[in-house]
């Protein structure tokens, strides 16, 4: 969610922004964002919605974390692994400091992760809070660091997809034809003063305020205290109180408020790619992670921003929305 972090950009993620932007100065400011909240740990039926199945390969439990991005992700890893043969049920646990001890003591088999995020929470659960960064913009730079941490700890990291969530930042629709903005780049050259809709760590956050003026040039006059991603951070640009907000790559919402993504064009941001993490011991044969490989291979950021739009706006089942992709992607028969 590296930046992580991603509580707030929608209700139903409350991710404290992935906690890409709580993740100490080192890593995003988003989703790692992980999520917020107490620690639940509800379980659901197979991927289809049902009961869990013994399933002729045997029983694996996916986790998720509690915003609805995880929850449609955890769906697609359970029914594509039910249909290889395998039972699976789901365990939806609030943060990533409950999930992630689980799923190394085997309580949990399988969790949908964000590379740098996942990077940044190990190194600082290894080497403490203030450790060096060890994820940054290039996902195999991160993925080396990310498994260097990971094998210690009994997980394997399977291979990144092409979908990222990561922070990024939106503006009026409006607001960039008039200056002609489609990259951060060209933000910084317009030289126009803007108030930035962030956290209020966002001063202080290397991917935030200070990586925006160093990196891009722009002009940030000021910070608007608001919740990362939230109704009334988009609404506050919308009515042009401010002139941009810190949000999340696959926020499925913005259209909703007439506002557009800045192409992050330097590559500010680490590489917050999808990908599924296992238990070395449970869940690491190449079955699964041929059945996993599947949906990785398939996912882009802008499929993950539509399944997450058809159940924060258009109110679908997570279950139903996995469904439909996979089918319409040939991996469940339809």
């Amino acid at each position: 969610m590296t930046q992580s972090t991603r509580p707030a950009a929608r209700p139903a993620r409350a991710r404290a922004v992935r906690t890409v932007i709580a993740v100490a100065g080192a890593v995003v400011l988003t989703a790692g964002l992980a999520a917020c909240g107490g620690d639940s740990l509800e379980e659901s039926g197979d991927g289809g919605g049902g009961a869990k199945k013994a399933g002729g390969k045997g029983s694996l439990v996916i986790g998720s974390a509690s915003f609805t991005e995880s929850r449609v992700l955890a769906e697609l890893y359970a029914q594509v692994l039910d249909a290889a043969g395998y039972g699976t049920s789901i365990k939806t646990v609030d943060t990533r400091e409950l999930y992630e001890p689980a799923l190394e003591r085997g309580q949990i088999d399988i969790v949908p992760e964000y590379a740098a995020t996942l990077a940044e929470f190990l190194n600082h659960k290894a080497n403490g809070s203030d450790a060096d960064p060890v994820a940054s913009p290039d996902i195999d730079t991160t993925m080396t660091a990310l498994r260097k941490l990971a094998e210690p700890r009994g997980l394997k990291v399977l291979p990144a997809g092409r979908a990222v969530d990561q922070n990024a930042f939106a503006v009026r629709k409006d607001f960039a034809e008039e200056h002609d903005l489609k990259t951060l780049s060209d933000l910084g050259k317009s030289k126009q003063k803007i108030t930035l809709a962030a956290g209020d760590e966002c001063p202080k956050r290397p991917f935030c305020q200070p990586g925006l003026e160093k990196t891009y040039g722009i002009d940030i006059d000021g910070i608007d205290p608001l919740d990362v991603g939230s109704v009334q951070a988009k609404q506050a640009v919308k009515d042009g109180k401010d002139e941009m907000l810190l949000t999340v790559t696959t926020d499925a919402t913005l259209d909703q408020f007439g506002l557009v993504l800045l192409e992050d064009d330097k590559n500010l941001q680490n590489a917050d790619n999808v990908l599924p993490v296992v238990n070395a011991d449970s869940a690491a044969s190449k079955e699964i992670e041929a059945a996993l490989n599947k949906i990785t291979d398939v996912l882009t950021t802008a499929d993950l921003t539509e399944l997450n739009k058809k159940v924060d706006a258009e109110r679908l089942k997570p279950a139903d929305v996995a469904a439909d992709y996979l089918k319409e992607k040939g991996l469940l028969a339809k």
